[in-house]
């Protein structure tokens, strides 16, 4: 259903893939420029999210429970820690993955991943701490997250000092709009795992709601971008606002049936800026905005799982649109996880295919 992007009020930062947004360069140039696309890396188990690292490395999560650190350069992958607790359950196991902003001061790593507990099978959010080699002190920040073998959300994102952590409904459709309920939800909490004060419902983690299956998050500005599987209809990109209702399961895309006019009316429900049908199954998101390839330049990259494409979202001058779509490698490589975009402008995207997943770089020729 939606792929939502809620409207926050914070801080432009920094450079973290899939966390942050990028600060343009200082010269733009309007010429575009031929892209070339090579493998740098393959022999990947269901790659599940890249973050870019103040160290100049790609960390990234694989399902079966692996953090490693990639080098950008050569490929190279240093396995730092693998967690035994993960249980992967159809499209369950390690997914989302996030970096402290200050990571020299404070090196801590913060995953959200899939595990069989004496409640069934649920999702916690963790913190561990990096000592140079491996991780460490694993502390639970956040834990009895509904999780199932499908629709996790688990896209991780900080803003600030707050962790934002998109849940999906795991097929349970009601439970998007049962605000008792952390699934279907886009969730906010302290670094330290406490609840802010500020938050839209007193002592819960709850920032939006009314979500299928979240899978994408990122800062652009002061606003947060979200992609959004849909059933068999309206993938969505959404602006995530706080306290917002997304509408899922009563509304589909835009308020534009009937009956969604009158349940979005009285429910406040805020609507996508883009949709897909048939559906794409867009995941990872990061945003572009470096010379290096300038027809990308104020732009949205998504993976996308169905249509094993990358979508560019140009956005417009006020970042509230999308004014043009433009699709890359299709069918190239399979089935797209994740994309990072790294500081001099290269592109990483990863793959879900199984057994042999790949992380291809792009650039200009």
């Amino acid at each position: 259903m939606k792929k939502l992007f809620l409207i926050l009020s914070v801080l432009n930062l920094g450079f973290f893939c899939t966390q942050q947004s990028k600060s343009a360069d200082p010269t733009p140039s309007s010429s575009p420029v031929e892209l070339k696309d090579t493998v740098l890396v393959n022999k990947l188990n269901f790659p599940w999210d890249l973050v870019w690292g103040s160290d100049n490395f790609i960390w990234m999560t694989e399902r079966t429970g692996r953090i490693s650190r990639v080098n950008p350069e050569s490929g190279a992958v240093s396995v730092i820690y693998n967690i035994p607790d993960v249980h992967t359950n159809g499209e369950g196991g390690l997914l989302g993955m996030a970096l402290h902003p200050n990571f020299k001061t404070n090196p801590y790593v913060y995953v959200v991943y899939d595990y069989n507990s004496s409640k069934g099978y649920k999702a916690k959010v963790v913190r561990f701490t990096y000592n140079g080699t491996s991780l460490l002190s694993p502390l639970i920040l956040l834990d009895d997250i509904g999780a199932a073998s499908i629709h996790n959300g688990s896209r991780l994102l900080i803003v600030q000092d707050k962790l934002f952590i998109t849940t999906g409904e795991n097929g349970n459709q009601p439970l998007a709009q049962d605000k008792s309920k952390l699934n279907g939800k886009v969730l906010r909490i302290n670094l330290d795992g406490s609840i802010p004060a500020d938050n839209p419902i007193n002592n819960s983690p709850i920032w939006s709601w009314g979500h299928r299956n979240p899978q994408g998050l990122v800062l652009v500005g002061n606003k947060i971008f979200s992609s959004e599987h849909g059933p068999d209809t309206d993938d969505e990109i959404n602006i995530i606002e706080k306290g917002r209702n997304y509408g899922w399961p009563e509304v589909h895309g835009y308020c534009d049936e009937a009956a969604e006019k009158t349940f979005c009316e009285a429910n406040n429900v805020k609507e996508p800026i883009k949709t897909w049908t048939p559906t794409a199954a867009v995941s990872g998101t990061d945003f572009y905005n470096n010379n290096k390839i300038p027809q990308w330049r104020n732009s949205l990259l998504v993976a996308a799982l169905k249509n094993s494409r990358l979508y560019q979202l140009k956005l417009n001058d006020t970042q509230t649109d999308i004014t043009e779509t433009n699709e890359f490698f299709t069918s190239k490589y399979g089935r797209m996880r994740d994309v990072c975009v790294a500081p001099d402008g290269k592109v990483y995207i990863c793959t879900s295919n199984g057994g042999d997943d790949k992380i291809i770089v792009v650039s200009a020729k």
